[in-house]
């Protein structure tokens, strides 16, 4: 039995952001029991509103057997968790809530009008009307056994009995919304191996020339080919007083902490022979905007036009590394996949599974990091309900 100093919940989730709102949300559709929601924040769901100021990517419209390759590591894993909680179940779920979503001309999917203020209101309606009870301001501190549950404390002194419990504490960027990243030293004190904190989705510093950025700081790049190590991707950059921004760097983070190095494209639909047959004044012939023109006439070699056609198809820039971690749209690091089974179930700690940012995996902008979120935060609940199905069972053998 629980201690008469401790609260009690069948199941505990603790984080409230939308890995552990789903999490909830599927606990209670399935009738769980008592489920009790923490979060350190006076609110849930702060960074799914800061993802909201950018029209909050839901998901992906592109084929769903697409998505194991955008988060990296673990296809197989990514495979089976997107079967159970799809773009699709994604895009439905929105609807239920009253909110339609579409796809824009990117092939990302919206709520339309932008509601996240809105979606999120409706999602924590629900969750309350399912009788899901919300403990704020609640800070994690530590779990320990305590008999057939885990007792759970909070920083004010609050304990949690719980059958299960379904963490969901997010990764280490955008402190200020409550995932601040310092609760693996409480999952390490366990023996849980955690991948360090490193940012992902971010910037990257570029020592830029003086003269450089009195030309080119806050132009636009568009249209490039961007390489990094040996993969090559599409898409747009921002030149900044620091470095570079923008979603084409955003999509090579793992090859950057590799080696800090790109290469640009800056003409990806022409080849050097077709520069070359558009005149020999580079500056003039080649239709260059500001900013590619700028950086070809900084970091490239224009001495006659076979070499800056050449620098223009592959120049090279040395980066001195990421953007703070803080500052960053999304983190990799956190609870090492091998820490986990099929369940997303810690195995040193039966009865605890994990959630959402936490684990260690990233993916591009592109609604590739909601739909992780809610998958993990699916498929959790869902190891949480087999747990307490299992744990219910022994229980009536015992009393038998």
């Amino acid at each position: 039995m629980p201690s008469a100093d401790a609260d009690f919940a069948d199941l505990l989730v603790v984080g409230g952001g939308p890995a552990g709102l789903r999490a909830a949300e599927v606990a209670s559709r399935a009738g769980a029991g008592r489920i009790v929601l923490c979060d350190a924040m006076p609110s849930v769901g702060r960074k799914f509103l800061v993802a909201g100021r950018g029209g909050l990517n839901l998901t992906h419209s592109e084929s769903v057997e697409r998505f194991p390759a955008r988060y990296g590591a673990e296809p197989e894993r990514w495979t089976a968790l997107l079967a159970r909680c799809s773009p699709t179940d994604l895009r439905a779920w929105a609807e239920g809530l009253g909110v339609e979503t579409y796809i824009g001309t990117s092939g990302r999917v919206f709520p339309r009008g932008q509601q996240a203020a809105r979606l999120l209101r409706a999602w924590v309606s629900r969750l309350r009307t399912a009788g899901v009870e919300f403990r704020m301001k609640a800070r994690w501190t530590g779990l320990e056994r305590n008999g057939e549950r885990w007792r759970v404390d909070f920083a004010d002194g609050r304990q949690i009995d719980a059958a299960a419990v379904v963490l969901a504490l997010g990764g280490a960027s955008w402190p200020e919304t409550g995932s601040d990243g310092r609760w693996p030293e409480v999952l390490a004190a366990h023996g849980v191996a955690i991948a360090p904190w490193q940012p992902a989705n971010c910037g990257w510093e570029c020592v830029w020339p003086a003269s450089f950025l009195a030309e080119a700081e806050g132009q636009p790049l568009k249209n490039l080919a961007v390489r990094a190590g040996a993969r090559t991707v599409r898409g747009e950059l921002l030149i900044t007083r620091y470095g570079l921004e923008g979603g084409a760097i955003y999509q090579l983070g793992r090859e950057l902490r590799e080696r800090p190095e790109l290469q640009l494209d800056l003409k990806p639909d022409l080849s050097v022979d077709a520069l070359l047959a558009r005149g020999s004044d580079w500056q003039r012939d080649w239709k260059l905007s500001p900013a590619a023109a700028a950086l070809l006439e900084h970091f490239g070699d224009v001495r006659c036009a076979t070499a800056a056609a050449a620098s223009a198809k592959a120049l090279r820039l040395d980066l001195t590394g990421p953007r703070p971690i803080a500052e960053a749209i999304s983190s990799a690091g956190g609870v090492r996949w091998a820490e986990l089974d099929e369940r997303l179930m810690l195995r040193r700690l039966p009865g605890v599974f994990v959630a959402g940012e936490m684990i260690d995996w990233e993916a591009p902008t592109g609604g590739y990091l909601l739909q992780g979120c809610f998958a993990t935060g699916d498929a959790a609940a869902h190891g949480a309900l087999e747990w307490l199905a299992l744990r219910g069972g022994a229980d009536r053998a015992r009393q038998g």
